[in-house]
């Protein structure tokens, strides 16, 4: 079974290694008068950093917040997460440790003893990475976070094309957790969940972040390596066939 963080259960670090070089009051595709704070849920894959760039553009100040729960790349996506907090000069940042989620196990991307599945593109059937429930525990995290913080928008890349193997990836989900923030927060408190990049596919999240001058050089998506990607895991197969269907070259190494 995959293993605990070793970080604090809560770790909360104000300031930013370093700058990110990004004007900050560039924000074009942004609205007028965007929210002053909102929540960005960050794994440090290709589709959070681009719901962080789209959420950049639409708020006035981003708190990033990074879930590990004993995945089997957990140190590789908690580089990616700083490096992208760095990058886009983050002050709030809060790490969770969700270690519970390897402690029940039921995925191969937390129990070492079911391997990783192939990529299987073609399937309809829930892949063996599926964290059962994970993304509810995600958001309760997130929505903990933004009503003591005061912010009104919580941001996560879910993306629909992963919903046929994910139920918690579905536009109805996030539609009935809205609904759960609604009931079980302060009467105050008024926290949306934005998903924009859920009706996308995978080769439209990469030109929107391509467009959004997005750090995909700093993602990281595989579910079994941390130097080198595998190349043959889904999230590895639904990357490069993104990165190919938008005529780019990925930017990270592969084995």
């Amino acid at each position: 079974m995959g293993g605990s963080p070793n970080e604090k259960e809560f770790v909360d670090e104000d300031e930013p290694e370093g700058s990110s070089g990004v004007d900050e009051g560039d924000a074009s595709e942004g609205e007028p008068g965007g929210a002053e704070l909102a929540v960005c849920l960050v794994s440090g894959g290709m589709d959070s950093c681009v719901t962080a760039a789209i959420a950049r553009a639409e708020n006035r100040e981003l708190a990033f917040l990074h879930v590990s729960y004993g995945q089997r790349t957990e140190a590789r996506e908690r580089r990616a997460f700083g490096e992208l907090a760095d990058f886009y000069g983050v002050r709030r940042r809060l790490v969770v440790s969700l270690e519970h989620l390897a402690r029940i196990g039921g995925s191969s991307l937390t129990d070492s003893s079911i391997p990783v599945s192939e990529a299987d593109l073609a399937s309809r059937e829930i892949p063996t990475s599926y964290v059962p429930f994970r993304n509810a525990h995600m958001l309760s995290a997130a929505t903990s976070w933004a009503e003591v913080l005061g912010a009104s928008r919580i941001y996560i890349g879910a993306v629909a094309e992963d919903s046929s193997g994910y139920p918690d990836c579905r536009p109805e989900f996030y539609e009935a957790f809205e609904r759960v923030i609604e009931v079980g927060t302060r009467p105050t408190t008024r926290v949306e969940i934005r998903t924009p990049v859920i009706h996308m596919r995978k080769s439209e999240i990469i030109r929107r972040g391509v467009a959004l001058g997005a750090p995909l050089q700093l993602t990281w998506s595989c579910y079994q390596a941390e130097e080198s990607a595998c190349g043959r895991c889904d999230s590895c197969a639904l990357r490069l066939r993104a990165f190919s269907e938008a005529g780019l070259k990925d930017p990270i190494p592969y084995a």
